[in-house]
């Protein structure tokens, strides 16, 4: 038998499972009322936070893909294109490379925007981080002042790419309907039914 133990009473907490769209009432003190109020903006947090990281992660694709159609306009267009050279042997010139990896990273971010095929655009997401952080260990002197640990422009921007693939990570644990849970109790329950399963004699309750 599993037991979720009851999160403390609170008249915030009272009114924010029975009225959460309605005024405070009156009868609730000032700390109540703040309790109250974060109660829903954490809701509202766990709600949509997800699916503004999904958009704006796919904006900030798109948008960078778009600079890479246009030769001269990325920053980081000389040490894609010399990475994409070391690693095909030479055999793809920065004339081929740089549209293919604009057109590459203009589809993650158009998948991202719209939601649409995620399992595809998060592979195709994992595949271009992977390689963005290749020069760190190919041009170590193009990517740092002073290896390993004072990293150059060139270097903080590719570092800075571990924020996108925990965001990538975020969307893709969320891929198959999955939502965040803002209650602690709730969440509780949720994780104790995965791993016990639905057997035979197991009773949930409150």
């Amino acid at each position: 038998m599993i037991q979720i133990n009851r999160v403390p009473y609170t008249p915030a907490r009272h009114w924010a499972v029975l009225i959460p769209a309605v005024r405070a009432p009156l009868g609730l003190t000032l700390t109540g009322r703040l309790e109250l109020l974060e109660i829903r903006v954490v809701s509202w947090l766990a709600h949509h936070a997800v699916a503004a990281l999904r958009v704006s992660l796919g904006l900030v694709f798109f948008w960078f893909g778009v600079l890479k159609f246009f030769p001269g306009v990325s920053a980081a267009e000389a040490l894609a294109t010399h990475t994409i050279s070391v690693l095909t042997f030479g055999l793809m010139p920065a004339q081929v490379s740089l549209p293919v990896l604009a057109a590459w990273e203009c589809a993650i971010g158009l998948g991202l925007i719209s939601g649409r095929y995620l399992r595809f655009v998060l592979v195709l997401l994992f595949a271009q981080m992977a390689g963005t952080f290749l020069p760190l260990a190919f041009f170590p002197h193009e990517t740092f002042k002073a290896f390993p640990f004072v990293p150059n422009l060139e270097g903080q921007y590719i570092i800075k790419n571990l924020v996108l693939v925990s965001t990538g990570m975020v969307v893709g644990a969320t891929s198959r309907g999955g939502r965040i849970i803002q209650d602690a109790r709730a969440a509780r329950l949720a994780e104790q039914t995965r791993t016990q399963g639905r057997r035979p004699g197991v009773r949930l309750y409150r």
